[in-house]
């Protein structure tokens, strides 16, 4: 009998470990969890990617919870609740800078702009306005082109002219011609509608502009938008009037970055 008990004692099998394995991956992966909620209690974006690493790190079988957990430690807790202010990211600070730069080139170049046509006696036909996204030049039709025509007068010529020589101070900003018309409706030897005319007084008026070398032609472009965007009501000849117009507007590559209002 003492025989077989000994015997039973030696085939005795051990008991079943395996448990620990997933027991420590749990384990690991709790420990990962509470560090993501800790650095998400506070917007610090070095100190995200650290924890980002240290947790892809577990998830893919690494050791690398355990390697970083020691950024986390209360020594270093009192800097996540510090934010940093806008002034602090280098681009922001750069953004800004240019953006205050670009207001101060469009006010001096609506100055030039607004001293000349009270020199030349041309407010009834010209007239500028800066806001968020553009500096614009409205001209009147009658003050470039004869009615029904495209082809732009010989003093308005002179208007061109001393409007490219503005510009090319400025030679960075996009610039953007277009051409409109009131409702009514045209046809003649050259023309069939107001999407024609509107385009080729734009065009016109451009290519006096860029017979100034110094401007950069990639910069411009010209546009038709007949008698689609009015800004007046086309049932009086005065709003018909102002409905004719030509427009020069300097895009703002900043728009929004600081507070403007609209000058006219």
């Amino acid at each position: 009998m003492k025989k077989s008990n000994k015997r039973h004692e030696e085939h005795e099998e051990h008991a079943d470990e395996s448990w620990l394995l997933p027991y420590s991956d749990l384990m690991t992966l709790l420990l990962a969890l509470f560090i993501t909620l800790f650095s998400m209690s506070s917007v610090d974006a070095k100190k995200f990617e650290e924890m980002s690493q240290a947790l892809s790190s577990a998830l893919n079988g690494g050791t690398g919870v355990l390697e970083h957990s020691s950024s986390y430690d209360a020594g270093s807790g009192a800097d996540l609740g510090k934010n940093k202010s806008p002034s602090s990211n280098p681009n922001t600070a750069t953004d800004a800078a240019l953006a205050k730069k670009e207001q101060e080139d469009l006010e001096r170049l609506k100055k030039q702009l607004d001293d000349y046509i009270g020199k030349n006696g041309l407010t009834n036909q010209l007239n500028t306005k800066l806001n968020q996204s553009q500096l614009m030049i409205t001209i009147a039709d009658n003050a470039l082109f004869a009615s029904g025509a495209a082809d732009v007068k010989p003093e308005a010529k002179v208007l061109a002219k001393n409007i490219s020589r503005m510009l090319e101070q400025f030679p960075s900003y996009d610039v953007i011609v277009t051409g409109h018309t009131d409702n009514m409706p045209i046809s003649n030897y050259k023309y069939t509608d107001n999407w024609d005319l509107s385009s080729d007084r734009a065009l016109n008026f451009l290519k006096i502009v860029l017979q100034n070398s110094k401007l950069d032609p990639s910069k411009f472009t010209p546009s038709g938008y007949g008698e689609y965007h009015p800004v007046e009501s086309n049932a009086t000849a005065e709003g018909r009037a102002k409905n004719r117009r030509v427009e020069i507007s300097i895009i703002r590559k900043y728009n929004g970055e600081t507070k403007t209002t609209n000058v006219q």
